[in-house]
């Protein structure tokens, strides 16, 4: 029960998304908004001294809206919802294409050899387009980009500067469209590790129900043969008393209900222990299984085979995981309000904070089957060579 384990503990309210598309896309727009504010810092005396080539109104316009919306993109990776990223990352590189077409219609005709400052940083606007557009779209985009300003650089400089045109947007169209490659690759490559864990929690799920079948299986033909088998047996030795009568009327209802298994929809306390052990020792025959039974109540019968298909799981991966001389224990409670199952080994234990993101471990098997169940809850301990406790539990609402 070692390395499989993803955390210590699991919070069933944290429904926040984690996928690594949107990990992806918040760490890009710190990067972006970073690069807005760098290039701020950087250039704000130019800014401030080619403000005379313009009408008045653009500097302090395309300036504040264009650094604006870029340092949005790193305000909005804080918020829960990561669709204000995308949002902002679209206003962004909308926003820097509008300031450099409107340019235009803001310049005087006065020459400057230093060029445009908007020209120094199209790459930072496809970076935000490439956050959210497909890949022809942040492509387009970026072509756009780069010749607008290479343009208007070209009409401030060419009568100071021999400056081949057709050379400066080649340039920068390479130059950035590596940078912005580089972006859609690693949103196609987490998109793709998305869909394979996706895939492989299906697959996992898949297998936690084939292997709750086999445990419920296990329990039907548990009950069968110790009802039947101690049936006939007393009625061999005892003849037809009263207790044999009753004995037989319970393996009777046994037999019906295994008959009519899909309207079982509760379990007593006997048959819940039952279920819960046969889960246990179908995985490990040897394993030492104690029970405290205080109620002889009954329990919802989906929720008693989650419990029993998750303890499978938890009892298998120490097997996989614990080592070889480690032993196991399982602990069973039957209460009126409460199903409580631990699971301890003594192996190697190991530091939850350790494993690595890209292992599913029994996220799907145990933690996420209990957070599926209403009322279901699972907690894992473990430190490397104290062994692991996991602690599953159900309260019926």
């Amino acid at each position: 029960m070692n390395r499989d384990f993803e955390s210590a503990t699991v919070d069933r309210d944290n429904t926040a998304e984690h996928s690594s598309s949107d990990r992806l896309l918040r760490t890009f727009a710190r990067f972006i908004a970073a690069g807005y504010l760098i290039y701020l810092v950087m250039l704000f005396p130019e800014i401030v001294r080619t403000s005379a080539f313009t009408a008045s109104w653009w500097t302090p316009v395309s300036s504040v809206a264009v650094f604006g919306t870029g340092l949005a993109m790193g305000l909005a990776s804080m918020l829960p919802d990561t669709k204000w990223v995308r949002i902002a990352a679209a206003t962004a590189a909308f926003t820097y294409l509008a300031a450099a077409l409107s340019w235009w219609t803001a310049w005087n005709g006065s020459l400057d050899p230093n060029g445009l400052p908007l020209a120094t940083f199209p790459g930072v606007a496809g970076l935000a387009a490439g956050c959210v557009f497909s890949g022809w779209l942040a492509f387009t985009y970026l072509t756009a980009a780069v010749t607008s300003v290479q343009l208007s650089q070209y009409a401030l400089r060419s009568t100071l500067v021999e400056t081949p045109l057709f050379a400066e947007l080649v340039f920068g169209l390479v130059f950035c469209s590596v940078f912005l490659a580089a972006t859609i690759g690693a949103f196609r490559t987490a998109r793709i590790l998305d869909a394979t864990i996706d895939a492989t929690h299906r697959q996992a799920s898949a297998t936690a129900a084939v292997s709750a079948r086999a445990v419920e299986r296990e329990r039907f033909d548990a009950l069968i043969h110790d009802g039947v088998l101690s049936t006939l047996l007393a009625v061999a030795r005892q003849g037809r008393t009263d207790g044999v009568v009753q004995q037989a009327e319970r393996t009777l209802a046994q037999l019906d209900s295994l008959r009519a298994h899909g309207s079982v929809t509760e379990f007593d306390a006997d048959e819940t222990v039952a279920h819960l052990r046969s889960a246990a020792t179908t995985v490990d025959e040897h394993i030492t299984v104690t029970v405290v039974t205080t109620t002889d109540g009954r329990y919802v019968a989906d929720a008693v085979r989650t419990l029993g298909a998750a303890l499978s799981e938890a009892v298998r991966n120490s097997v996989r995981h614990g080592g070889d001389d480690a032993s196991r224990t399982v602990a069973i409670g039957v209460d009126t309000d409460l199903l409580d199952v631990v699971v301890r080994d003594d192996g190697s234990g190991f530091d939850p904070a350790h494993v690595p993101p890209h292992r599913l471990g029994i996220a799907v098997s145990i933690h996420g089957r209990m957070n599926s169940l209403p009322g279901g809850s699972s907690r894992l301990d473990s430190a490397p060579g104290a062994g692991t406790t996991v602690h599953l539990s159900w309260v019926p609402r």
